[in-house]
């Protein structure tokens, strides 16, 4: 059995061909229905998200699989497999293990520490057990994955140091502005993204914030946190010709600022600058709208000069967190070893019950009139015997996972007590 993860991220991807797999939120149960019909995938979990598109899949049929997978993220995507199967990476067994330990701790995304993605990947794990796609493995995996993000946050200060998508760009709004005490905000969104912006945009001071979604009553809720005003998003055209930056971040499939929208109001704006900031995958603004003058967007990918601003303290943070994802992947690569010991070890359990309840009952009948206190003293009696008769073969079955030498103890054993006859009465 491999563990295979494929996928593409903001370091091998533009946002332009990551949004073809982001664009559908039902591609998360499109992929898992996909997977769960493959008889080469035998479990798989499907993540998708602004800086990153992964298929995290177990196989006995490598090969097959990969093809397989890549088969479907062009299905999702709606694209020609030769546009994007340069922009992919692979990692297999330990690799994979190392890479999801990863990704799960924040080293591996565009701003090192930011916790949004832990609770992206809780949810894509989710999903896949509520579609029945996960199994023993990946159940496993994804927990230690979720302990090693705990150790990482709590024996390394790699959040303290990081800094997320929204606050990165608040600080692009700042390099532009200077200073943005007394500007106008329009937050488009009302998720975990924008709430964050607004958060860190009220702390510089803006002057006043419009908050526009396109349920009304979530816009009053975020807008009540922050002292803004909700509008709805029929409003948006009116909000462009009075505010100073607008803030970007919905699930829309559809831009939500055109150019055409933009290009009209810009003389009743008398050529005032407007800035889009916009933090959305699926893109919320039109990127032709570059072009129009004293117009500026700015999207995820532009962001990454601000982030680096702070790498070197983060990076420093990182390489401890690498240590303890490292020491997580040996004690997940053991488990896996011990997985192959495991059919012989149910085998032989299961031929022990099966031989103490067939000499109970034959003891039963020949031991006369026992009262139920008695026969469950005989039963306790058996099944403690047994057990310690096996306890040492399965410790030393477990002791030699993960050795060139384990297929051979593990035949002796099946054949020292005939694991494999259809007869199991009898040793």
């Amino acid at each position: 059995m491999k563990i295979i993860n494929i996928g593409m991220n903001h370091e091998t991807a533009p946002v332009e061909l990551r949004e073809c797999l982001a664009t559908d939120p039902d591609n998360t149960a499109r992929a898992l229905a996909l997977m769960r019909d493959l008889e080469c995938i035998k479990e798989g979990l499907f993540m998708s998200t602004c800086n990153r598109v992964e298929v995290l899949i177990t196989t006995e049929a490598a090969r097959e699989a990969k093809t397989s997978v890549i088969s479907l993220m062009a299905k999702l995507g709606n694209m020609p497999e030769e546009s994007f199967s340069s922009n992919l990476y692979t990692y297999e067994d330990i690799d994979a293990v190392m890479h999801i330990f990863r990704v799960a701790s924040s080293i591996d995304s565009m701003i090192v520490g930011e916790p949004q993605i832990l609770g992206q990947i809780k949810e894509a794990y989710v999903e896949a057990t509520r579609e029945k796609t996960s199994g023993v493995i990946l159940n496993r995996l994804m927990h230690r994955a979720f302990h090693v993000a705990k150790r990482v946050r709590t024996e390394t200060e790699i959040c303290e140091a990081a800094v997320s998508i929204s606050y990165a760009a608040v600080e692009l709004a700042k390099k532009i502005f200077h200073v943005l005490e007394g500007k106008k905000v329009l937050l488009i969104g009302a998720g975990e993204m924008a709430e964050l912006a607004a958060k860190h945009l009220m702390a510089q001071g803006v002057s006043s914030m419009v908050v526009a979604n396109r349920t009304f009553e979530r816009a009053v809720e975020v807008a009540g946190l922050f002292k803004a005003r909700p509008v709805s998003f029929e409003e948006i055209g009116v909000q462009l010709l009075d505010v100073d930056i607008v803030v970007t971040s919905t699930a829309s499939k559809e831009y939500v600022i055109t150019y055409d929208q933009v290009k009209n109001s810009r003389r009743k704006r008398r050529n005032r600058p407007l800035f889009f900031i916009d933090i959305a995958v699926p893109r919320d603004v039109q990127p032709e709208i570059n072009d129009l003058e004293n117009i500026y967007v700015y999207d995820v990918d532009d962001l990454k000069g601000v982030i680096e601003l702070n790498m070197a303290q983060r990076q420093q943070e990182a390489v401890k967190a690498e240590r303890i994802v490292r020491e997580e992947a040996g004690k997940f690569e053991k488990w896996l070893e011990t997985l192959a010991v495991v059919p012989t070890i149910v085998s032989l359990r299961n031929k022990a019950d099966s031989i103490i309840q067939a000499e109970l009952e034959k003891s039963f009948s020949a031991l006369g009139d026992l009262t139920p206190a008695q026969k469950e003293a005989v039963r306790t009696l058996t099944r403690s015997i047994a057990e310690k008769v096996m306890n040492d073969p399965i410790v030393y079955l477990k002791k030699k996972a993960g050795r060139e030498s384990l297929n051979t103890y593990l035949d002796v054993t099946r054949k020292l007590f005939n694991l494999d006859q259809n007869n199991n009465q009898g040793v």
